[in-house]
């Protein structure tokens, strides 16, 4: 059973920083690119940033380009999400996702082409 579980949220003043995690276990993790999404209240669950199965891609939303940096260490089957100069705006639930193809080249921003997510982590930064 293929399992997501986040961690490292919390409520932050804008400005500030935080580091998410995410724990995946009952999969290869290292033969998976990795996502992290957020969704705030009434709005549609969003594509943040994603990570090749080597970590050697990268790709960002524009939104947090230059602020958020996502990484891997596959020894530890973990997923991070560091988030600097935070803004209101980014406050929302950060999501973990697996995508769908092993050994993917791709780095797609769909939630569709990912197929495990984990509950999810509360980020709210305050003004």
């Amino acid at each position: 059973q293929v399992q997501l579980v986040e961690s490292g949220g919390g409520l932050v003043q804008a400005g500030g920083s935080l580091r998410l995690s995410c724990v995946v276990s009952g999969r290869d993790f290292s033969r998976y690119s990795m996502g992290w999404f957020r969704q705030a209240p009434g709005k549609e669950r969003n594509f943040v940033a994603a990570i090749t199965w080597g970590g050697g891609s990268t790709y960002y939303a524009d939104s947090v380009k230059g602020r958020f940096t996502i990484s891997r260490d596959n020894a530890k089957n973990t997923v991070y999400l560091q988030m600097n100069s935070l803004k209101p705006e980014d406050t929302a639930v950060y999501y973990c996702a697996t995508n769908r193809r092993p050994l993917s080249l791709g780095l797609p921003t769909a939630p569709r082409t990912y197929d495990y997510w984990g509950p999810g982590t509360q980020v709210a930064v305050s003004s």
